[in-house]
């Protein structure tokens, strides 16, 4: 389970110091969240704490 950020990220860095995991770093153009390390804020906190905050709603679940 993991989130993944989409090419409509405007990289405004909202995301990275909400991620409990520090999954989310500043990739080439865009954010980038690692799915080795993202949980989607379980056991922290009730909903994706990245998606709570994304201004233009670019983080989506990783399809499998």
């Amino acid at each position: 389970m993991a989130l993944t950020i989409t090419d409509e990220c405007i990289s405004c860095g909202a995301c990275e110091p909400e991620c409990p995991t520090e999954s989310i770093t500043e990739g080439d153009e865009i954010f980038e969240i690692d799915p080795n390390t993202c949980v989607e804020c379980i056991g922290h906190y009730d909903e994706p704490q990245c998606v709570e905050v994304c201004p233009v709603d670019c983080i989506i679940k990783l399809e499998e």
